[in-house]
Parts: structure tokens; sequence; C-alpha cells
């Protein structure tokens, strides 16, 4: 009988750069531990706990990475994509999402009887359902209470409405108030520094508002989140958030990598697709094997990386499912020719990891380790 045909991985520890069959998802070591040890050490002069979000790369040995350096834990946004994630043993996670109905507040309740686990609220039929489910498996888990600060989204409008939850919390001995979760999304792609400087300060305003209302009505907040890679820098120094919730920072993306990072925190890009050049036509086009399937354009179209930089030789200028056309922008610039190998920046770091079954970790141009993505597709 013939054995089942097996898939070669496409790249294995020790390999070259140049072995690694593309399309590959890459992560650059190097920038990528400084930027995890400068997001780190952020936190840490600022008193503020880290506490990255999973969502944007889904992959646990990542997060373990950051939990090595000082990370309090994780956020994931879904409950189902922080199975991986504490059975690679991350013992305390923060599912920054609302969770509706039955199913769902099982899947929570069983993972809280695994880690330490806080779910974010904004309906009283949420914590009903969450207060069900817990008390059926015998678990424990605490609550933040969401609050709409400006994305218009999800989240109660003000501090009546939150101690109207709280009471409702109370009721369950199994739950616990522990804080408020206070993310503004909109404002992390504010292009300018000083734009975002005012929009995270503004955020942050609006917050400490609720806090103050909350902590005289004799409510504390044991917690007070939320943030992200584009407005940490502004976060931290706040005096309003107790931890801060950034994802991006650890690999960068052409997105962000288009905001003015001027301050005194920024980071590298270092997460890369890895294609090759599987057509040249006639001589005068430039077509590579990664396309729609590959990476997400939703955030733009990927950039051509090069020498340490950005291109300014080559432009990825048009995406098909399986290929990529890359032009030339000057006439001096050379046509790369047939098999060669490009890396691109992704335009969007978060559904370009949900593409992928593995990253591949390189440096020093060799292979150094392929971490599972395990979480990948995980969006119950």
């Amino acid at each position: 009988m013939t054995s089942p045909l097996q898939l070669p991985p496409a790249a294995r520890p020790g390999d070259a750069l140049s072995s690694i069959d593309t399309p590959a998802l890459l992560l650059e070591l190097d920038a990528f531990e400084r930027n995890l040890d400068r997001m780190q050490a952020a936190a840490t002069a600022a008193g503020v706990a880290l506490r990255p979000h999973a969502k944007a790369h889904k992959c646990p040995a990542i997060s373990l990475a950051q939990i090595q350096r000082g990370a309090v834990g994780i956020c994931c946004q879904k409950v189902s994509e922080a199975f991986p994630f504490a059975n690679a043993g991350v013992q305390d996670i923060l599912i920054s999402n609302e969770t509706v109905g039955p199913a769902k507040a099982a899947l929570a309740a069983e993972l809280a009887r695994h880690c330490q686990l806080t779910v974010c609220v904004d309906h009283e039929s949420q914590i009903a359902d969450l207060a069900a489910a817990s008390q059926a498996v015998g678990s424990q888990m605490a609550l933040l209470v969401e609050i709409n600060i400006g994305q218009n989204r999800c989240g109660v409008t003000d501090a009546p409405a939150v101690l109207a939850l709280i009471e409702q919390i109370q009721r369950h001995p199994q739950l616990r108030f522990k804080g408020l979760q206070a993310y503004l999304g909109s404002i992390q792609h504010v292009r300018g520094h000083e734009e975002r400087r005012a929009a995270a300060a503004g955020a942050a305003e609006r917050t400490a508002a609720v806090v103050a209302a909350l902590r005289q009505a004799g409510h504390a907040c044991e917690v007070i989140t939320g943030g992200g890679s584009g407005t940490v820098e502004f976060d931290l120094a706040s005096g309003v958030y107790t931890e801060v919730q950034p994802g991006s920072y650890i690999g960068m993306d052409a997105d962000y990598g288009r905001n003015d990072f001027t301050g005194t925190l920024h980071f590298e890009h270092a997460l890369f697709l890895a294609s090759s050049v599987m057509s040249v036509g006639n001589g005068e086009r430039t077509v590579v094997d990664a396309g729609l399937k590959s990476l997400t354009l939703d955030s733009g179209l990927p950039l051509v990386w090069g020498h340490g930089q950005v291109s300014q030789q080559l432009s990825y200028s048009a995406a098909s499912d399986e290929h990529g056309i890359v032009q030339l922008l000057s006439p001096e610039a050379e046509r790369p020719a047939l098999g060669t190998q490009l890396w691109l920046v992704p335009g969007h770091c978060d559904p370009t990891f949900n593409l992928h079954d593995e990253v591949i970790a390189v440096r020093a141009g060799r292979v150094e380790a392929v971490w599972p993505i395990a979480a990948r597709g995980l969006s119950r």
C-alpha cells in the first residue's frame, strides 16, 4: 500500500535563507528581539504592566518570548484563539473583547479552569452567561467593563452604566470586577506624531473621568488597560493606564511604517514575506509567487525590502490570488532575475499571520527556528 504523500517543510533550522521555499512568512530575529526589549524596557521604566496582544501574531512562541522578558500575560481577541496559548503555558490571559451566548461562555469557563482568565463585558446578558457557565464547571474569572472612549464599537458610555454592570457582577461569587477596558484603535494609525499624541491624551482623559467617578462611588479599578503600538509611548506616560496592550510592535508592517514615530519609542520592521520571482515573461515583467493568499491588502500593498530598508528601486504594484507584480521605480533600476528571492513588508501584520501555518525565524542568513502559528483561524 502506498504511504500518504507528505509535504516537506518550507524550511528547517540551519537552512540558508536562499533555500527557503516561498512564499514564506519570516521573522528577522535580531530586529524582533530589539523590538521586544525596547517595549519591555519602556513599560518597566513607566511602572506600567505590559500585556501584549497575541491577535497580532497568533504564535505561542512569540508570546512566551515576551513573557520571558517581563510581560504579565497576553491579550487574545477571541476565546478559541486563547486555547493554544494556554496549552503552551501562558498563565494569564485577557479576552479583550465581549462574548455572547452560552456556547462562547462555556468555552471561556473551560479556559478559566486552565489559566487566570479575564473577559470583557458591556451588557448584563454577557455577565449572566459567564456566571452560569463558570458555575457549571466550577471555574472563576475576572471581568473588565469595556468603556467607549471614542471607537464607537463596543463598550458602555459612562460611569453610571459601568456601575450598573458592577452591581450585576457582584451577584455572582465566581466572578469579580477587575477594572476597565479602554481601547481606541482608530487613533493607532493617526500619522502625525503630535496629532496622535493629542488623540491619545483625549482618550486618556475620557478614561480618567470614568475612573474618578467609580472611585467616588467606592469602586477602585485594579486594572485599567488599553492602548496599542501606535499610542503606547503616550499611554505609558499618561498616568491613567495600569497596563498596555500593544501587539504589532513585534514585527511592524507597512501601515504602521507610515506613522511618524519621532518620539522616544520606535520599532523596526522584523516581519517579512519571502517571495520568489516566478516569471519574467519576455524580460519586461517581474512576477512573484506571493499574492492575496499569502498576504492581505486591507491596509494597502506590501513594500519591497532590500539592503535593510524599503526599496527605492522596486515596487509591488498589484496582486492576484497567487501572483504579485513588481515594477521598477526608475530606468536605472535592475530587474530581478528569474528565481530571485524578494522580501516583502506586509501591509497589515495581523491578518497576514492568520494566512500562514508557521513563521520562520531567521538570523545571520540562516533559519534558526520554525514556530507554529497555532491560533491561526481560531475566531470563535
